[in-house]
């Protein structure tokens, strides 16, 4: 068996395999991967897929082709799609981290130390991320084979084994808790490490979670057991009366019509209803599902019509229009007209006929604005004059 040479290797290989091994990847539960489908993806060249045999990433079988074992695991640990509880690796695990523990007591120089300690804290950091992860498989495992086993009897026996794995989880937590909190306590007080200690944290906050969601794993559990031992029950005895209705001995060999002359209210009772939500993945790929959906959703279909809410009319007298006309003074008209004559501007502006009516307030802030506006073209003295108790400098043209 050939082997890459290093990691640059590995990666360019499946790099430039992508198209095919993300075809196959998404495709590894649905179908069985002819060697013709794969020719397609990579332009019809069987050295690139060879390439891919001889490195043992893929593997052929007859006439189908199928992702290695290795490669496959690899690729659902990191996608945290792995449907498999590996328990026996986190009881490993514990093992190698009393087992380390041990040699870091016994080792005679740092050196040593520190490559079991660096050892212990990935271990630790190990159990904590693959404890989640597999109470997370443990979860939709349980409800993928309530809502797609057809079997009762199977999807009674793979719930209870799956429960088996849960009650090991937990086992599992006791067990590394006790290691951390009683067994190894003089451990965590020699090898005083920050990095440690952080770890140590957040494996306890996932331990916490994990125990947490093991806990309504139970009670899921239980509820689906329930639910099928009642189911199953039901049938059984609906496939009795049935076999002693088809050989015309239901009345003569049971107590049916006491049964039902005494359950009168039986037919007014609404049937007990135990919904099942659908997968996404059968959702997704299950056609007769979406028939099934399109079927329903054309017979709930209602002829009401709701007719939207319209706003009253608007009222025709919001509708007038109405024209506001204001009449401006044109001050450059009025310098033009003072600079034309040899007169004092206040005089000037008192007896200036405007276009309307203006007060003696309103013209005495025209003069102030000529003034302002204008200085550049008009004589200000240091002569002083009043009127109607006002006080003016006078002002001439230039």
């Amino acid at each position: 068996m050939q082997t890459f040479g290093n990691i640059k290797e590995l990666i360019g290989s499946l790099k430039r395999e992508e198209k095919l091994l993300s075809e196959m990847f998404s495709k590894r539960k649905t179908l069985n991967y002819t060697y013709d489908l794969a020719l397609e993806l990579v332009d019809f060249d069987e050295t690139k897929i060879q390439h891919l045999i001889d490195k043992s990433v893929i593997r052929k079988n007859g006439n189908y082709l199928e992702i290695d074992e290795v490669y496959l695991q690899f690729f659902e640990q990191v996608l945290a799609v792995n449907e498999e509880i590996n328990i026996s690796y986190i009881n490993d695990n514990i093992q190698a981290i009393k087992e380390n523990i041990q040699y870091f007591f016994y080792a005679s120089n740092e050196r040593d130390k520190y490559k079991y300690l660096k050892f212990i804290k990935k271990t630790f950091r190990n159990i904590g991320a693959i404890t989640l992860r597999n109470v997370v498989d443990l979860r939709r495992n349980i409800e993928n084979t309530f809502k797609n086993e057809p079997n009762y009897k199977n999807k009674q026996s793979k719930l209870e084994n799956l429960d088996k794995k849960r009650r090991a989880i937990i086992a599992l937590v006791k067990q590394t808790e006790l290691l951390i909190y009683q067994e190894e306590l003089t451990f965590f007080k020699t090898a005083v490490d920050e990095e440690l200690s952080s770890i140590i944290v957040g494996l306890k906050q996932e331990l916490d979670e994990s125990t947490h969601n093991l806990i309504a794993i139970e009670k899921q559990v239980i509820n689906y057991l329930n639910q099928i031992k009642y189911q199953s029950g039901f049938l059984k005895k609906l496939r009795k009366i049935k076999y002693l209705k088809d050989q015309f001995t239901l009345r003569a060999s049971t107590d049916i019509d006491a049964v039902l002359n005494s359950k009168n209210t039986l037919v007014f009772e609404p049937n007990p209803s135990y919904p099942v939500k659908l997968s996404l993945d059968q959702l997704v790929n299950d056609l007769e599902v979406f028939e099934s959906i399109q079927k329903v959703a054309t017979k709930v279909q209602t002829k009401k019509t709701f007719k939207p809410l319209l706003a009253e009319a608007i009222a025709t007298d919001y509708l007038n229009t109405e024209i506001e006309e204001e009449i401006l003074i044109n001050l450059k008209e009025v310098i033009s007209n003072f600079l034309s004559t040899g007169n004092n501007l206040f005089d000037f502006i008192m007896q200036y006929d405007f276009v309307k009516e203006v007060p003696f307030e309103e013209r005495v802030t025209i003069y102030c604005q000529m003034i302002s506006e204008y200085e550049t073209e008009l004589n200000i003295g240091q002569e002083h004059q009043s009127y109607k108790n006002i006080e003016y400098t006078m002002v001439y043209p230039k």
